[in-house]
């Protein structure tokens, strides 16, 4: 597996972490988590970067991810799925990743740490975030 694709992984368990945590600092969670799981640098410094621009942005993308989630409040989607939705508008908002890649790799991991259902359903608010972000 490419080291992007563990960073995201770990930028992932580290927003559920967050998320479970409650009030704790983004950026001591993932620390802490990183620690633990003993995370390389270079994997480390991509996944902090990821984490950075979901924390300084959340509201912004969490409106952004809410506009187009028209069925769904934010708060009432499974915490897997909101992590990695969040995850993915980040790295969509960075514009450094290729947006299909970006789609791919979030529908990967809410596969892997959800279900085929959360995969598809990431899939579909994504596919209409990136659209409506002019990034596909």
């Amino acid at each position: 597996m490419r080291v992007e694709s563990r960073a995201r992984a770990r930028a992932l368990q580290a927003l559920y972490a967050w998320e479970l945590r409650g009030s704790q600092d983004l950026g001591r969670v993932a620390n802490e988590l990183f620690d633990d799981l003993l995370v390389g640098e270079e994997e480390r410094r991509i996944a902090s970067q990821l984490l950075q621009t979901a924390r300084e942005h959340l509201t912004e993308l969490d409106g952004e991810l809410s506009a187009v989630t028209t069925n769904w409040r934010l708060d009432r989607v499974g915490v897997v799925e909101r992590c990695a939705l969040r995850l993915a508008a980040a790295e969509l908002y960075r514009g450094e990743t290729p947006p299909r890649v970006v789609l791919r790799e979030a529908i990967r991991l809410a596969e892997r740490y959800g279900s085929p259902e959360s995969a598809k359903f990431v899939n579909g608010v994504l596919d209409a975030l990136a659209r409506k972000m002019g990034r596909l």
